[in-house]
């Protein structure tokens, strides 16, 4: 199993939408956008960005065609065409969905661009519920402008690979015994990489961060704005770290809370991801094991419990829900994981432990489909497919079957109980090779970037948030004591830090190793 940069984070309830990208991303299902229109004419200007591409491209007029959204009068959305290849407008076009809400006009400073991560997840909803995930502060001074990146949410044309989610993620067996059953892991892995590459033929090799970060140089000249803030979260550290790369005269405050190692390998990322986890399970599991009340407490061995549990699972599956499939070790360990990204969601896993050890998978299968954006109707938005697709077409990469397996050793040395595979996960294997890999991150000319880190994250360890911090030229870390993923909002002082750094970034850049604890 490959981990997936983004998860709930739910820290306090005032900031509980940060990072709680399951309620968003259902909330993005219901939208529709009828109203919208699409945003055309009038040229702003051209960029040239760092690594030489010009784009003087009419991406729509200053002052866009915003149309009110809902209830909230302070929410417009509105649509871009942005081109599929910058460096040839001819092959076609994506339309950007985007969604603004408004500052307060006697006190606003700009706009900020802000996105949620993945890679996959739509961003929109980052603004429509602007009220809920940032301060006053924020929502004061800036038009906080989300966007569904090219490929993902509202936006046109969007990844999508399968409907079949149970097929793909939970009918393998994580440690086959057989020839054939090792066989049937690749054949799923090249089965889905197909799907993937013959459904999105004509936008797959145009979906990667740096036309993302392209993108937003083209919404900052259709805003008609000469310099632009921006504030990610998990993978949006890495969106944000590649445009203040491609356009650092064009940024004026960037904040990265959760961000990922941006020189690692396919492999060491995994690994590091991997081994935030296992941390961050045990600590899990330390917890469950002192705490009587602890629902899989197991007389203060929820370690062995657990250990004895998914050796069970692997042997003999249990029932889930009716027409669902069966809680095997895939899924329990999926499942696992999805409650590590906040420990709001640890008492959950507890209750699903224990009533797996009773014969009942259904709450175990309740937090794996909460990891894959079940909706409530069965079907499934089209985050992960498009998580995939980015994450392997931004990586030129590609090991080949043998090179998968050969990296178990030192998986299971990292994370022997949730990820217990013992074959390769082939997650880009039969994907194409990028034509336009994500470039190196430096930051050289932005400025001061602040990047925030949790000790206890689990998708973004602290030690990858650090590595981001190094490669910029002026990355400012500040480290944020939790045991959940993503910083902003977790206490005053990290909200604190962030705010006042957007409000005034020359004045209020923090000092590199801050601390919030």
């Amino acid at each position: 199993m490959t981990l997936r940069a983004d998860g709930p984070s739910l820290g306090d309830m005032r900031r509980s939408l940060i990072a709680a990208v399951v309620v968003l991303t259902a909330f993005a299902t219901s939208c529709t956008d009828s109203g919208v229109h699409n945003v055309t004419g009038g040229a702003s200007g051209s960029t040239t960005s760092a690594d030489g591409t010009t784009d003087d491209t009419t991406v729509g007029s200053s002052g866009f065609d915003w149309t009110p959204s809902g209830d909230n009068d302070r929410v417009e959305t509105g649509y871009l065409q942005v081109p599929r290849d910058y460096s040839d407008p001819s092959k076609g076009t994506f339309d950007l969905y985007l969604a603004r809400h408004l500052a307060d006009p006697s006190m606003r400073i700009g706009s900020l661009l802000v996105n949620p991560g993945g890679p996959g997840f739509g961003g929109s909803d980052f603004a429509v519920s602007a009220d809920a995930i940032y301060g006053q502060s924020i929502l004061d001074h800036f038009d906080i402008i989300g966007w569904d990146p090219r490929g993902t949410g509202l936006s046109t044309p969007a990844i999508d690979c399968t409907a079949d989610y149970d097929h793909f993620y939970a009918s393998s067996d994580i440690t086959p015994d057989t020839s054939a059953e090792r066989q049937y892991m690749v054949d799923l892995a090249k089965e889905f990489a197909a799907e993937c590459v013959k459904s999105n033929a004509d936008i797959i090799d145009y979906i990667g961060t740096n036309n993302s970060a392209r993108d937003m140089d083209a919404i900052r000249r259709a805003l008609g704005e000469d310099t632009i803030s921006y504030f990610g979260f998990s993978y949006g550290s890495e969106l944000g770290a590649a445009w203040a790369t491609l356009f650092p005269d064009t940024v004026r405050a960037a904040v990265l809370d959760g961000a990922a190692d941006p020189n690692a390998s396919y492999i060491e990322s995994g690994l590091q991801q991997m081994q935030g986890f296992e941390d961050t399970f045990s600590s899990y599991l330390a917890d469950c094991s002192a705490d009587k009340e602890c629902a899989f407490h197991n007389d203060g061995d929820a370690e062995g419990a657990f250990d004895a549990l998914m050796k069970q699972l692997d042997t003999k599956p249990i029932p889930s829900a009716e027409g669902r499939p069966d809680v095997n070790l895939q899924v329990a360990v999926t499942a696992a994981s999805q409650a590590m990204y906040s420990d709001s969601l640890w008492p959950i896993l507890s209750d699903a432990l224990a009533s797996a050890q009773k014969g009942d998978g259904s709450g175990l299968l309740n937090l794996y489909d909460m990891y894959y954006q079940r909706t409530a109707d069965g079907s499934y938005s089209n985050e992960l497919e498009a998580f995939q697709t980015i994450f392997c077409m931004d990586d030129s990469e590609r090991l080949t079957v043998a090179e998968e397996d050969a990296t178990v050793t030192d998986v299971l040395n990292v994370a022997p109980r949730l990820a217990p595979g013992t074959t390769g996960s082939y997650f880009c294997t039969f994907f194409p090779k990028s034509s336009d890999p994500r470039v190196a991150i430096t930051g050289k000319g932005a400025g001061p970037i602040l990047v925030m880190g949790t000790t206890g994250d689990p998708a973004t360890p602290l030690s990858s948030t650090k590595a981001m911090a190094a490669a910029l030229q002026d990355g400012r870390l500040v480290i944020v004591t939790a045991n959940q993923h993503t910083g902003y909002g977790v206490n005053q002082c990290s909200s604190d830090v962030i705010e006042q750094y957007l409000v005034d970034p020359v004045k209020n850049a923090p000092k590199n190793g801050t601390e919030c604890k």
